[in-house]
């Protein structure tokens, strides 16, 4: 049991071996680790996509954008990675202005629509951080499947003796399960990156919630 919770039920009883905290310390105390835990949000962000950025800079070798342009999928890679940094950089400003913004929160019903914001903000870049993963994957399958060597060969083979239907079936279902694995690791991913953070955010805007009870 952490202090702010110790100090909370002493403050609920009659008697107490501990100082008595009026409503605005308790709430002090609340705002306090609220704060931390969204400024530790925004530091997050910033890690996070300086670490993909550089594992995207390590990979842009000239060997590996001849293979994009091979594939014929280059300008549709360069279009989706400029959109996916930019509103990556948008959702860190916001993650920047959810921390400024609770820093000067003055009341607890400001501090609860903050906490409330900043869950969303969060939901809100995890999906879209799927979403782009998704749409990445369907690009690289497609310049695999139908311009790739490999892939190419596969494919015309497969014409050929007649099974056309059978064989895109099967991309089909083996692509969507190969994609739904790695989704669903990318979201624990993210769970266990930001889901402390918020699970404990969102007890503070319970304990905020029965202060205003």
């Amino acid at each position: 049991m952490d202090e702010l919770e110790l100090l909370k039920q002493d403050w609920q009883k009659k008697e107490g071996h501990l100082p008595k905290l009026s409503y605005d310390q308790i709430y002090k105390m609340i705002w306090k680790k609220s704060s931390s835990m969204v400024k530790w949000i925004f530091y997050i962000s910033i890690i996070e996509f300086v670490f993909w950025a550089a594992i995207n800079i390590i990979f842009s070798d000239p060997e590996s954008m001849q293979e994009l342009k091979a594939m014929h999928i280059y300008n549709a890679m360069m279009v989706l990675n400029f959109v996916n940094y930019a509103i990556i950089l948008y959702f860190i400003f916001k993650f920047y202005m959810n921390y400024r913004k609770i820093s000067v929160t003055d009341s607890s019903r400001k501090l609860m629509k903050t906490i409330l914001d900043v869950k969303r903000t969060v939901t809100q870049y995890v999906w879209f951080n799927l979403i782009i993963f998704t749409i990445t994957m369907i690009i690289s399958i497609y310049g695999v499947l139908i311009y790739g060597p490999e892939g190419k060969e596969i494919t015309e083979s497969a014409i050929q003796q007649g099974n056309e239907t059978t064989f895109w079936f099967m991309v089909i279902v083996v692509s969507l399960v190969f994609t739904a694995v790695l989704l669903v690791l990318i979201w624990f991913f993210y769970k266990l990156l930001y889901g402390i953070l918020l699970k404990r955010l969102k007890e503070n805007y319970n304990e905020l919630r029965k202060l205003e009870v």
